[in-house]
């Protein structure tokens, strides 16, 4: 059974950082690229960034490009999500993603496994 748990999440002001983690399991996880998305109330779920299976190459959603930066660790089944300069706007549910290839793009059906997500609340 595969399985994906966030943590990380809670209240921070604005110009602070937050980092997530996402624990895979159930899967080899070495094959799959990884992603993060988020969803904000009464919004649907967006793209926030992605990692390669070897962790090679990133892309980013352009309004968080140069503050967060993916990160994924083979050894202990894990992606981060570092979060820096945090915007009210950020406030969302963050989710990860389990990819169907090695890398995989923006769009969520190029996605098969999710997480139940972490709460990200930035105060003005």
């Amino acid at each position: 059974q595969v399985k994906l748990v966030e943590s990380g999440g809670g209240l921070v002001q604005a110009g602070g950082s937050l980092t997530l983690s996402c624990v895979v399991s159930g899967l080899s996880f070495g094959n799959n690229a990884m992603a993060w998305f988020r969803q904000a109330p009464g919004k649907e779920r967006e793209f926030v960034g992605a990692i390669a299976w070897n962790g090679g190459r990133t892309d980013y959603e352009d309004s968080v490009k140069a503050r967060f930066i993916i990160s994924r660790d083979s050894a202990k089944k894990t992606v981060y999500l570092l979060m820096n300069a945090l915007k009210p706007e950020d406030t969302a549910v963050y989710y990860c993603a389990v990819g169907l290839g090695y890398y995989s793009d923006h769009r969520t059906y190029n996605y098969n496994y999710w997480g139940r997500g972490t709460q990200v609340t930035v105060s003005s």
